[in-house]
């Protein structure tokens, strides 16, 4: 139990007088973990979590996590499991994925039993049930699907499972199965889905073959290949792949009809893109401007403007009283503009001084 509860220094010495070097909680941790092995031993392996698990699902079916087979799930996050990590999360991280893309069941087939038998060994849960989980597309009205974690201890080797039917050169490149409209589909959520054609158990045209005729086939490629390409379900394949292509073909006409007011439309969204560069250069510009004049009309420079105005205006008064007091001027000239210009000086001055007073007490709000 060292990988749930590791011992650190300050515990190591609380520890050391308990049977075992594990604290009380520990112990009663170790009891239930026990407990739940004992009562779940068809679920976990007792060599848990040492040993990863292993996720089957029954009944088998078809998923890019799934093995061929259809009944162990193949994830990355089963592979490279270790004790340290959650097996909660993985199994929650594999039905949301499942819910995002759900499954379909393995077609029944003679050729292949264990895809819709019970497999020796194979818990038969019932399904989970889960609220939040979609309802699948069935295929059959009497089978679920469950998720369970197979016990890794069980003698069961599914390994000598009966081999897949050999893919020949001409069936495997075949195209997908795909939906049309005339074909009875099952829509999955992700708007896509194809119910494939159902392959029966018996063919009923080998039965008119001679004993060397089916030899013949059983061991030349090329006569069992065109055996199956007289099959309706493969026609039935080609069928809705030549409807597919069509449908396609008409749907990228229909792109191309589009393209020049596709084009038009581009060319109006570049033109007013253009517009909208130039009328933010011009609103920067105006902003810029903005910035300058308020700078200029700001209470500081204003204080500084009215202080080099009374400065000036007092040069000029004593300026005057200089000329007078040399004979340059008369006394009547020498009154009214001396008054003048004084008048403009203390004028200017008092407005210097209220201003530093508003400056100072806006300060000072703003410091508040």
């Amino acid at each position: 139990m060292s990988w749930l509860f590791p011992l650190t220094k300050s515990a190591a010495s609380s520890a050391a007088g308990s049977p075992g070097g594990l604290t009380s909680l520990q112990q009663q941790k170790q009891r239930l973990i026990e407990s739940l092995r004992s009562s779940h031993a068809r679920l976990l392996p007792p060599q848990f979590p040492q040993e990863k698990p292993v996720i089957s699902v029954y009944p088998p079916i078809r998923h890019h996590l799934m093995d061929k087979q259809g009944i162990y799930v193949t994830s990355p996050l089963v592979n490279n499991f270790t004790m340290h990590s959650d097996l909660g999360k993985i199994i929650q991280s594999l039905l949301d994925e499942f819910w995002k893309n759900p499954p379909v069941l393995a077609p029944t087939s003679a050729a292949f039993p264990y895809l819709y038998s019970n497999p020796g060994g194979m818990p038969s849960y019932a399904s989970q049930g889960f609220p939040f989980l979609p309802s699948f597309p069935p295929q059959e009205a009497s089978r679920t699907v469950s998720l369970s974690v197979a016990d890794t201890s069980s003698t069961t080797s599914y390994t000598t499972a009966k081999p897949a039917a050999p893919s020949f050169g001409v069936l495997s490149n075949l195209p997908l199965p795909v939906p049309t409209a005339d074909t009875s589909v099952q829509i999955s959520q992700n708007g896509f889905g194809y119910r494939m054609p159902d392959v029966p158990d018996e063919f009923p045209e080998l039965s008119e073959l001679s004993v060397s005729q089916l030899t013949d086939m059983n061991e030349q490629e090329e006569i069992l290949l065109e055996q199956f390409l007289t099959l309706p379900q493969l026609k039935q394949i080609i069928t809705d792949k030549d409807n597919l292509v069509k449908s396609i073909e008409e749907l990228a006409r229909k792109n191309l009809l589009l393209e020049p007011s596709l084009e038009a439309k581009r060319q109006t969204v570049l033109d007013k893109y253009e517009l909208l560069t130039q009328m933010k250069s011009t609103f920067e510009k105006k902003m810029q401007r903005q910035h300058e004049l308020s700078e200029s009309c700001s209470a500081s420079a204003l204080q500084a403007r009215l202080k080099v105005a009374a400065h000036e205006a007092e040069e000029e008064s004593d300026n005057i009283a200089e000329d007078f007091l040399e004979g340059k001027t008369e006394i009547d000239d020498f009154l009214s503009s001396f008054m003048e210009k004084r008048t403009v000086c203390h004028c200017r001055r008092a407005k210097e001084e209220k201003l530093q007073q508003v400056i100072a007490m806006h300060s000072q709000f703003h410091a508040s």
